[in-house]
C-alpha cells in the first residue's frame, strides 16, 4: 500500500491536474488512481482537498455518439415533467421542491 504525496495549495509540481483541469484540456483520468492530494487550509472545517491526476497518463475524452446524445436528451426531458401535474414545466424541476413552481405555490399563482 503506497501513500500519495500531499501538496499545499498552489505548490503542486507541473504534470498534475485536477479532474476539472483535465476536462478543460479534453482529457479524462482514464482509470488511473489519484496521484497526489492538494490541500487548501481553512480555519473552521478542516482543509479543502482536491485530488490530482497525472496528465501524462490521462486519456482523451470519449466522443459523444448519437445514442449518448439521445439518452442525454431523454434524461433531461424527464427532469422537466412535474410528477404532480404531469406537465412539461419548460425548466428542470428543482429537487428541493419536488414539483413545478406552480404546483408548489398554488396560492401565489391565483393572486396574479
Amino acid at each position: 500500500m503506497s501513500t500519495v504525496p500531499v501538496y499545499r495549495w498552489r505548490l503542486a509540481p507541473p504534470g498534475y491536474a485536477t479532474f476539472r483541469q483535465l476536462r478543460a484540456q479534453g482529457l479524462r483520468p482514464g482509470g488511473q488512481d489519484v496521484a497526489a492530494v492538494l490541500e487548501r487550509p481553512r480555519r473552521r472545517r478542516g482543509p479543502l482537498v482536491a485530488y490530482l491526476y497525472r496528465v501524462d497518463r490521462a486519456k482523451p475524452v470519449r466522443p459523444m455518439t448519437p445514442a449518448r446524445w439521445a439518452a442525454l436528451a431523454k434524461a433531461n426531458a424527464a427532469q422537466q415533467v412535474c410528477p404532480n401535474c404531469h406537465q412539461d414545466a419548460g425548466y428542470r424541476i428543482p429537487t428541493s421542491l419536488g414539483m413545478c413552481v406552480t404546483c408548489a405555490y398554488p396560492e401565489e399563482q391565483c393572486a396574479a
